[in-house]
């Protein structure tokens, strides 16, 4: 009989989509017998949902430099001290992980709970995760513990109509499908079929053995890899990162004084999305021959590597 094991699972969410990720991925776990336990990351100050216009921006500097400008809320881990594997899921905010995520991680209590603990990242987002999981690594390798594996749940539709669908949930709360825009958010059927990678965690654990999880959980699917869209988050995050830089010269969070430079960066980000992104795209195809002589190194960096050293771009 196959001995159970503890699993604690570290999650944040704000509509529930996580959750249900995470919920669906480890049936097949719970149905092994593991004893699973769920810890919710609240923050000290939760952020609203629905979103409003003002505190969607003004999360934008702090997200992208990596600067939570409060922690979370004390998280009781005497029940799991003893964990055999650390499942943390969440979403990405501005191409980084999202404000109670990096708080998380930077907690000097939670640092040290993860040394030498087996981690696996769940990330449920619109489509752009290349630079939240560089990020994720750094956060692992500084605490001292070994990122196991990584999967990415992303919405499916056309990156231009998942601008507008997340739009609609995120400030009006329309998440289901109308007659013209569909469904936000990460589709029903891919939560459903994410236990399958809790049938592949499974094994492993069972096993403790760790160094191939990450390409069974390719070969099931558990990233879709879109150059198209990793090219164009990688142009937009060293410019998101050149705008935080520009709004924090005039105060840290919720400074009023930084609101015009604020104001600025909504005006360039809808210019951006609608006007300069589909430009990016046709660039990028029209390069793709030359492009797909490192397609294969990038993909394989992207989805597959898990450490990080010294010098990574995060």
């Amino acid at each position: 009989m196959e001995k159970a094991k503890k699993i604690v699972v570290f999650y944040y969410t704000q509509t529930g989509q996580a959750l249900e990720i995470l919920k669906s991925m480890n049936q097949p776990l719970v149905e092994a017998g593991h004893q699973l336990v769920y810890k919710e990351i609240v923050p000290e100050r939760p952020f609203p949902f629905l979103w409003s216009k003002e505190t969607f921006y003004e999360i934008f500097p702090e997200t992208r430099l990596g600067i939570p400008p409060y922690g979370i809320k004390e998280i009781d881990l005497s029940d799991v001290q003893d964990a055999d594997l650390v499942i943390v899921g969440g979403q990405s905010w501005y191409l980084s992980p999202s404000l109670p995520l990096q708080s998380f991680f930077l907690s000097p209590t939670i640092k040290e709970y993860l040394k030498g603990k087996s981690i696996i990242f769940v990330n449920g987002c619109r489509n752009m995760w290349l630079k939240t999981i560089r990020k994720i690594r750094k956060y692992v390798s500084e605490a001292g513990g070994n990122l196991v594996g990584h999967i990415v749940l992303q919405d499916r539709v056309a990156n231009l109509v998942s601008v507008i669908t997340v739009i609609r949930w995120l400030f009006y709360g329309k998440k289901e499908a109308s007659s013209i825009w569909p469904r936000a958010g990460v589709s029903e059927e891919d939560i459903r079929s994410a236990s399958q990678f809790g049938g592949i965690i499974d094994k492993a654990l069972q096993l403790g053995n760790w160094s191939d999880l990450q390409e069974q959980l390719m070969a099931a699917g558990a990233i879709k890899y879109k150059p198209g869209v990793v090219y164009i988050e990688k142009i937009g995050h060293r410019v998101f990162g050149l705008w935080a830089k520009f709004i924090r010269k005039k105060g840290g969070y919720q400074n009023p004084d930084r609101a015009f430079r604020i104001k600025l960066f909504s005006w360039y980000l809808i210019f951006i999305l609608f006007a300069i992104s589909p430009i990016g795209l046709l660039v990028f195809y029209l390069t793709y021959p030359i492009r797909m002589l490192f397609m294969g190194r990038q993909k394989r960096e992207a989805c597959y590597t898990l450490s990080w050293k010294a010098g990574d771009q995060v």
